[in-house]
């Protein structure tokens, strides 16, 4: 800081009445101790403190949407529903009539194979899972994204996600994979997480290069042969969870929720549909 000549004008421009003999290292105002900011070098005035101010970055994440939901409910739910799923898949006797009964194959949609027709299981080999290190992944990137997406989104919404995601990697292995292929496990929901995540920081200038990152290295680990991944599943999860995650950021007014209602129920029907095609086919 600088000292003001004894004979000048030594009062604090924002306080006539006040004494002063420090000058603001910018503007070179005098600036009584109540109108000192502090500065890496000396002091400013108020004015040009304010000026400098540094312009805050934009968030990592923004919660654009209204939501009561305090505490990740639903996220504690489906980790606790697909662990005691994965308890009753290990219990000798019974764990393997549990994985045969609740999993899914193209099979069980398509009645021209022979098997009896049981869609169902799109949804119930969501909560199954091939391994222990398979289940810990899922439930390590659900822990994640779903304690985010669920304050952001709501309990409601947040489901529907997941659910919606689940159902779409499942169509997409009844599409692509071999009907006789069995398959189980959350990484179609899980992937869906990550695509709405995606399309949601996106659309709020959020950065989203590490997700980038993330997603691009397990969609690459599922084309790699002895792995046994779904990698159908991945993609279907992750399309219909990018398209869900656009629905949401472009219904977010209060007075678009029959639309975006509406656009959900047509993603739900569409889904359903390309089953019942594939199944005709």
């Amino acid at each position: 800081m600088s000292q003001a000549p004894v004979d000048a004008d030594n009062f604090c421009y924002r306080h006539p009445g006040r004494q002063s003999f420090i000058l603001c290292q910018r503007c070179g105002k005098t600036v009584c101790p109540e109108c000192q900011v502090q500065a890496a070098v000396g002091v400013h005035c108020v004015d040009c403190a304010r000026e400098n101010r540094p312009v805050r970055p934009k968030p990592r994440f923004v919660t654009a949407f209204r939501s009561t939901s305090t505490q990740p409910v639903v996220t504690y739910s489906l980790i606790g529903v697909t662990a005691f799923f994965f308890i009753l898949q290990s219990v000798p006797g019974i764990g393997s009539y549990v994985t045969q009964a609740l999993q899914y194959a193209g099979a069980y949609t398509q009645p021209a194979l022979g098997l009896p027709l049981e869609p169902w299981r799109m949804l119930t080999s969501i909560f199954m899972h091939g391994g222990i290190l398979h289940l810990l992944f899922n439930m390590y990137a659900l822990f994640i994204f779903g304690q985010m997406l669920e304050h952001t989104l709501g309990r409601a919404r947040y489901l529907t996600l997941y659910l919606l995601a689940g159902l779409g990697g499942l169509v997409a292995v009844d599409l692509i994979a071999s009907p006789a292929q069995p398959v189980v496990g959350a990484s179609g929901a899980i992937f869906g997480l990550m695509g709405a995540f995606f399309v949601i920081q996106r659309h709020f200038g959020g950065n989203n290069v590490q997700l980038l990152v993330l997603v691009g290295i397990n969609l690459v680990i599922g084309f790699i042969p002895g792995f046994g991944i779904a990698w159908q599943a991945h993609l279907g999860g992750l399309a219909v969870g990018a398209l869900i995650g656009l629905i949401f950021t472009k219904t977010r007014n209060a007075r678009q929720k029959n639309t975006q209602i509406l656009l959900l129920v047509a993603t739900g029907v569409g889904l359903v549909a390309l089953t019942v095609v594939r199944a005709i086919v």
